[in-house]
């Protein structure tokens, strides 16, 4: 049985210390597992009879599918549709969606929501293009979703959040939920309205549970990371007084940068998001106050002033920063980048210079998130982007660590106050625990 678990996972050993066999698979994972089981030695009953050989290969890749599998969970989706009564909807109209596992045991009252990622459309050409895909429309989004990592239901891969109610909320407006524009085109028929959105997701968890939350966090992916920070004071307000409540952003803090040509991409990125989804009046307004609504898009400008407890995961060398704000395609007309891009082995010494000169940007911009022990920091020097939501970056045998520690367990001794972490990376390639990205 190791063997072929070995031979199914590339020959990976670390794969079998994750997967016991299907003795520790949930009741759900093994009725999937059973159901595929008994298709297989069906099918393998007819083959046998014309070719022995074919009858053990496709049980071997039945078997092999089953480990992969379970290893991850589906949770169906849950669609808002109270919501579409008070305009909270996605770009295209149709209600706000997202997938809940509930918790069990002493996490029943526990509560982790999560907000996936997918980046901003700045422009009504771009936001109607959106609203043709799951990005801008519930209509086009997966029925079901794999939770994992931070959102896993193992103990073993995930120790502190494991049996609290785990949601993921789906992204649909494009502006990191800050929109709320009322008037609707008829010839686009697009509705800026990510705000109302937040708001009537909270509200649905209110009432399925969240108003008894005892613990509570506030997360997300990307431009969902960065939505968890811009609302995290607002999220803490609106949980039952009393509760523990805490906010973390993954691949979320985006800086405020020039590109490689000296172009200010981000910066016009955002200035076109706020613009488009009316964004300026539901950004922070200690940052508002000071500064053009644009650039309170930027957490070096306004997480100082987040009241919550937050923490920071990011990359030092954020793939989708240097991608989109240091070397967008824009900047780049020859494709000097492209091969340095797509993985960070093929970078020349001046690119790794700059690269290296982005980290220093970066590291200054998160000086803006204050020294209060209520603060942490898991700043790796990998080239990736979000890590928490693949088994792979948050707990597993060969997971990244920083200062000997994972980023399960710096989130978790954070989040329950058993240590207080900040730590920086030193300069890449210095950290061999990285899984770097390799793009195709």
């Amino acid at each position: 049985m190791w063997k072929l678990k070995q031979l199914m996972s590339g020959g990976d050993k670390k794969r079998e210390e994750e997967s016991n066999g299907l003795c520790s698979l949930s009741y759900t994972q093994r009725m999937y597992a059973f159901a595929a089981c008994l298709v297989a030695g069906l099918a393998c009953m007819f083959l046998k009879m014309v070719d022995g050989r074919r009858s053990l290969w496709l049980y071997l890749t039945v078997y092999g599918l089953i480990l992969l599998k379970t290893e991850g969970f589906n949770i169906g989706i849950t669609y808002v549709e109270t919501a579409v009564a008070i305009g909270a909807v996605c770009l295209d109209g149709s209600p706000p969606a997202y997938h809940l596992d509930k918790g069990f045991g002493a996490g029943i009252n526990n509560w982790l929501v999560h907000i996936e990622g997918g980046g901003w459309c700045n422009n009504v050409t771009d936001c109607l293009s959106r609203s043709n895909n799951r990005l801008g429309s519930s209509k086009h989004m997966e029925k079901e979703v794999a939770f994992s990592g931070m959102l896993s239901n193992e103990q073993k891969f995930n120790p502190d959040f494991y049996n609290w109610n785990r949601i993921k909320v789906r992204y649909c407006d494009g502006a990191s939920f800050t929109g709320d524009v009322e008037a609707v085109n008829p010839a686009t028929n697009l509705h800026f309205r990510g705000a109302r959105v937040f708001l009537a997701i909270i509200e649905d968890l209110l009432a399925k549970g969240m108003k008894n939350a005892q613990n509570a966090i506030l997360s997300g992916c990307s431009a969902g990371g960065l939505a968890s920070i811009l609302h995290c004071d607002k999220f803490r307000t609106l949980i039952p007084f009393g509760a523990k409540v805490k906010c973390l952003s993954d691949g979320g803090y985006f800086i405020h940068i020039k590109g490689v040509s000296g172009g200010k991409y981000i910066e016009t990125l955002y200035s076109e998001v706020v613009a488009t989804h009316g964004s300026s009046k539901n950004l922070p307004a200690s940052c508002t106050s000071r500064l053009n609504p644009a650039l309170c898009f930027f957490p070096q400008y306004m997480t100082r002033q987040i009241q919550t407890p937050l923490f920071i995961i990011n990359a030092a060398y954020d793939t989708w920063q240097i991608n989109n704000s240091l070397v967008p395609g824009v900047a780049d007309p020859h494709g000097t980048w492209d091969s340095c891009k797509l993985d960070i082995y093929n970078c020349s010494t001046s690119q790794l210079q700059i690269m290296q000169s982005f980290r220093l940007q970066f590291l200054n911009a998160v000086s803006g998130l204050g020294s209060s022990t209520s603060r942490g920091l898991f700043v790796d020097s990998c080239y990736s982007h979000c890590q928490t939501g693949m088994q792979e970056t948050w707990l597993r045998a060969d997971s990244p660590v920083l200062g000997n520690t994972t980023l399960a367990k710096a989130v978790g001794d954070w989040y329950y106050d058993r240590s207080v972490f900040q730590k920086i990376d030193c300069p890449y390639p210095c950290n061999p625990t990285c899984h770097n990205n390799i793009f195709k």
